[in-house]
């Protein structure tokens, strides 16, 4: 049986949900929220996404991507 998905990559926020009969499930991520910064941050052992990239705006900025559709 096939799935229908959606995803928004919106600009300052993103989110992924799923159709289970006529209702649409938003699937939360591992810190249970269900709607995430669409942001990215560079670090030198790989990457976080999220509200963790945020976090690094303020220390990692040059190496943080945001509001990437703008």
């Amino acid at each position: 049986m096939s799935r229908i998905v959606g995803i928004d990559l919106g600009t300052t926020n993103s989110l992924v949900a799923y159709m289970e009969g006529d209702q649409p499930r938003v699937i939360p991520n591992a810190e249970g929220r269900v709607i995430v910064p669409s942001i990215v941050s560079f670090l030198e052992t790989g990457y976080v996404v999220g509200d963790s990239a945020k976090e690094q705006l303020i220390t990692n900025a040059e190496k943080t991507v945001y509001s990437i559709k703008r």
